[in-house]
C-alpha cells in the first residue's frame, strides 16, 4: 500500500478525491490501495540556540559565533499530533511506500524529507511532480512517479538555504542585539528590504526642489505646451515674443497602438493592486485571499505564477463564462474568452495564477465579507482582463511654431476598448478612477494649419521628490531587487517569497523599524540606524543574489553543498570578529528618545521623561519628579505625564479618585508643587469649597 504525503489538508482532499480514496478518517484518506495524509506546513523545524547548550539561552558576545554541527530539529509547536499521526500512517505494516505528494519545489521537498527524517522511516520514496490540481493532471502524475533519490541535490539545496538563514540571523541578530542594548532583528530578506525604505527615504530628505516653467498655448481648445524654462526671465521673454504671432501646425503623427491583454494575478501583483485600490496591507490581502481558497471560491493563493497549464484550458474557459454573469460584469460587451495567452505550462512550478473556482455558480457573493468580495471581484475582473481582446487607440503628436518657439499637444483617439472596458467597468463599479487617463482627444489639425490671436501664458512648476514605498511599490521593489543578479533558472527571485513578504513587512512594522502613516510605509529613526551599522552584504540584495545561484547550482549537482555551508561559516565568523565592540556614541543610537514635557522650575532646563521619573535634563540640577513616590503610592495614584505637565506649567493639577487610609474613601483634590530645593519634592493638598446649602450651612 501507498501511504502519500501532501503539504497542506486542501490538498491531500484533492489528491484523494481524484485517485479514490473516498473513505475518511481520523487524519487521513483511505481507499484504492491509498492512504492519504498530510503535513500542515512546517511540522519540523531548526532547534532554537538555546536548546544545543544551556548557555546560549542568555545573549553574549563570547558565546559567538553559534555554529551547530550537525543541526538539529525539532516539532513545530502545537503541531505534535499532526507528526504522530503521520508516524504511524508510516509505521503500518501494510504501508510498504512513501509518496512525497508536497509542493512541487524547493520548500516543498524541504518540508517532507524533515518529517520522513525525524520518524525515522526508511521505507522507499516517490514523488508526485505535479503543477496542477486539475483531477486528471494528479492522476497523470500519480502514474508517472519518480524515484525520491532523483530530488536528493533539490533536498539538498533546500536544507543549505535554510541552514545559512539559520546561521546568518541568529549570529547578526545576537551580535549586533549584545553591542547596542536593543533587539535587533537581523535577517537575509528583511534587512534588505528595511535598506531599501531608508535609501528611499534618504533621497527625499536630501532631495532640493528645483523650479522651471512652461509656456503654455491654446489653439481650439486643446493645449500644446512648451519645453521646460529654468530662467523665468527667459520664459517670459519667449512668452512675449508669441503674442500677436501667427501659430503654424508644423507636423502631425499618428501612431496606432495595441496594449495587450494584462497577465493573471500571482500573489504578490494581487496585493500590490488590492493596495493601491482598496488601500488593504499585505497581509489584509493574504488573509482575505487564503479565506476565499478556504470557502473553495478561489485557487490557491501562495503563487509566484501568473500563468496557467494546459490542462487547465477547458475549465479556465468555463469559469470565464460563469464570472462575466455576474455583476457588475454581466454589463460588459459580450466577447469570445481568448484563453490561450494564460497558458504557459513552463511559467508555472509550484502553483498557477490565482483565478476563481466553479463554485462561483451556486456562491452568494454578495453575503460575502466586503473585504473579501473587493477582493474576489477584483481577481475575476483580472481573469475576464487577461481573457479579452487587445486594448487598441492612436496617438496623436501635434507640433506648433509661435515666435520661433516650439508647442506640442498630445492626445488619444480609442479604437477598440477591448479588454479595457472591463477594467473601466469594474473600476466605476468600485467607484475608482479609470487607471490612467485616456487623454484628450485633439482637432483634426493639419499640417501647415495656421491660427490667429493665439493665447500662450507662463506657468511655475517644480521638481517633485521620490514618493515615500507605499505596500504596492515595496513589494514591487521586493520583488525585482537583484533580479539581474540571479540566474534566469533559479526558483526564487527578488527579496522573500510571494508568501513571506507580507509576514515581512509586518515584522519591519512590529519591531519599530518602519511605520505606516496612511498608505506610506516610512522608515524610523531606529530604522535608520540599524540598516547604517550593519555590514554591506548584510543590507544588499546581493546576498540573496549570490545564494541564489549556488542553491541553484547545488539544486543541479554542479555545486557541493559542504563548500555552499563552509561559505557561510566563514561570512559569520568574520562578522562576529570584525564587529566586536563600539564606540560610546554608537551605544547611544538606539536609546528611547527622551520626550520634553515642560520646563525646571529651578534652573529652566528642558525636564525629560524616563521610565520611573521626570527629570531635569541638567543632572547637577537634581530636579526629578518621581512616578511612584510615597505622596502617590500612600493615595494608590501614580504621577501621569499630564499631571506632571500640569504641574511645571501651573504649579498645580486636579487628581480624581486619590485614597483615604484614615477614611476609607476616595476624594477629588488639587496637588500643589512645593518645590524647597532639597532632594525630594513636596506637594499639597488643597480641597474644593463645599457649596452653601439651602438653610446657609456648609
Amino acid at each position: 500500500m501507498n501511504l502519500i504525503i501532501a503539504e497542506k489538508p486542501s490538498v491531500a482532499k484533492s489528491i484523494a478525491s481524484a485517485l479514490g480514496a473516498s473513505s475518511r478518517a481520523d487524519g487521513f484518506y483511505e481507499g484504492n490501495d491509498l492512504l492519504v495524509s498530510w503535513c500542515v506546513g512546517h511540522l519540523v523545524s531548526p532547534m532554537d540556540a538555546g536548546g544545543y547548550d544551556e548557555r546560549f539561552k542568555k545573549w553574549r558576545y563570547d558565546d559567538l559565533p553559534i555554529q551547530p554541527e550537525p543541526f538539529r530539529y525539532v516539532l513545530a509547536p502545537g503541531k505534535e499530533d499532526a507528526f504522530e499521526n503521520l508516524r504511524a500512517l508510516m509505521d503500518r505494516p501494510d504501508v510498504d511506500t512513501i509518496v512525497n505528494a508536497c509542493d512541487a519545489g524547493r520548500e516543498g521537498e524541504l518540508i517532507f524529507r524533515l518529517v520522513y527524517e525525524m520518524a525515522g522511516c526508511r521505507k522507499p520514496v516517490l514523488r508526485l511532480w505535479i503543477s496542477s490540481m486539475e483531477d486528471s493532471a494528479i492522476r497523470e502524475g500519480f502514474s508517472d512517479l519518480r524515484s525520491g533519490a532523483d530530488y536528493e541535490a533539490l533536498y539538498q539545496s533546500a536544507l543549505c538555504r535554510q541552514k545559512a538563514d539559520w546561521l546568518v540571523g541568529i549570529n547578526a541578530t545576537r551580535l549586533f542585539s549584545v553591542l547596542y542594548h536593543r533587539t535587533l532583528n537581523v535577517g537575509r530578506v528583511q534587512t534588505p528590504t528595511l535598506a531599501m525604505m531608508a535609501d528611499r527615504d534618504a533621497k527625499i530628505t536630501l532631495f532640493h526642489k528645483e523650479k522651471y516653467h512652461l509656456l503654455r498655448l491654446t489653439l481650439d481648445g486643446a493645449e500644446a505646451v512648451s519645453e521646460k524654462f529654468t530662467d523665468p526671465a527667459e520664459a517670459e521673454q519667449a512668452a512675449a515674443m508669441c503674442k500677436g504671432v501667427t501659430v503654424t501646425c508644423t507636423s502631425v503623427t499618428k501612431e496606432q497602438k495595441k496594449e495587450q491583454p494584462p497577465k493573471l494575478y500571482d500573489l504578490t501583483t494581487l496585493q500590490r493592486e488590492a493596495n493601491r485600490l482598496f488601500g488593504y496591507t499585505a497581509k489584509q490581502t493574504l488573509d482575505y485571499t487564503q479565506s476565499l481558497y478556504e470557502k473553495k471560491l478561489l485557487t490557491y493563493p501562495r503563487t509566484d505564477s501568473r500563468y496557467l497549464t494546459s490542462d487547465m484550458a477547458e475549465t479556465v474557459s468555463c469559469v470565464i463564462h460563469l464570472t462575466a454573469k455576474l455583476p457588475p460584469f454581466d454589463s460588459c460587451t459580450d466577447f469570445f474568452p481568448l484563453v490561450e495567452a494564460m497558458i504557459s505550462n513552463k511559467d508555472v512550478s509550484d502553483h498557477h495564477a490565482i483565478i476563481p473556482t466553479m463554485e462561483i455558480e451556486k456562491a452568494d457573493i454578495k453575503a460575502l465579507p466586503l473585504g473579501e468580495r473587493n477582493l474576489f471581484l477584483l481577481v475575476c475582473c483580472k481573469l475576464l482582463c487577461a481573457s479579452a481582446e487587445p486594448y487598441v487607440y492612436e496617438t496623436v503628436t501635434a507640433t506648433f511654431d509661435c515666435g520661433g518657439q516650439s508647442f506640442t499637444a498630445k492626445g488619444k483617439r480609442i479604437l477598440s476598448e477591448g479588454w479595457r472596458e472591463i477594467d473601466r467597468i469594474f473600476r466605476a463599479f468600485q467607484k475608482e478612477k479609470p487607471a490612467d487617463g485616456d487623454g484628450d482627444t485633439l482637432p483634426d489639425f493639419t499640417e501647415g494649419q495656421t491660427f490667429d490671436g493665439a493665447e500662450v501664458v507662463v506657468t511655475e512648476h517644480f521638481t517633485q521628490p521620490p514618493k515615500p514605498y507605499t505596500e504596492d511599490t515595496l513589494l514591487s521593489a521586493m520583488e525585482n531587487a537583484g533580479k539581474d543578479d540571479i540566474p534566469n533558472e533559479a526558483e526564487r527571485k527578488g527579496l522573500g517569497t510571494p508568501a513571506t513578504r507580507a509576514a515581512i513587512i509586518e515584522k519591519l512594522v512590529a519591531a519599530g523599524f518602519v511605520e505606516r502613516k496612511g498608505k506610506s510605509l516610512i522608515p524610523t529613526k531606529a530604522g535608520i540606524n540599524l540598516v547604517t551599522i550593519l555590514p554591506e552584504p548584510l543590507t544588499s540584495p546581493m546576498l540573496t543574489a549570490e545564494w541564489e545561484q549556488k542553491l541553484t547550482e547545488i539544486a543541479k549537482g554542479s555545486t557541493d553543498p559542504d563548500t555552499f555551508m563552509d561559505g557561510i561559516r566563514t561570512m559569520v565568523q568574520e562578522i562576529v570578529s570584525t564587529y566586536s565592540c563600539i564606540s560610546e556614541d554608537g551605544k547611544k543610537l538606539f536609546a528611547p528618545e527622551k520626550k520634553v514635557i515642560g520646563t525646571c522650575p529651578r534652573c529652566g532646563q528642558p525636564v525629560y521623561e524616563g521610565k520611573k521619573n521626570f527629570a531635569c535634563s541638567d543632572r547637577s540640577c537634581g530636579f526629578v519628579l518621581w512616578k511612584n513616590d510615597r505622596f502617590w503610592t500612600s493615595r494608590k495614584k501614580e504621577l501621569t505625564k499630564k499631571m506632571a505637565t500640569d504641574l511645571l506649567k501651573k504649579g498645580h493639577t486636579n487628581v480624581k479618585g486619590m485614597w483615604s487610609e484614615k477614611k476609607q474613601a476616595a476624594y477629588d483634590a488639587t496637588v500643589i508643587l512645593d518645590d524647597t530645593g532639597g532632594k525630594y519634592i513636596n506637594f499639597k493638598l488643597e480641597f474644593p469649597k463645599r457649596k452653601e446649602g439651602v438653610n446657609g450651612r456648609k
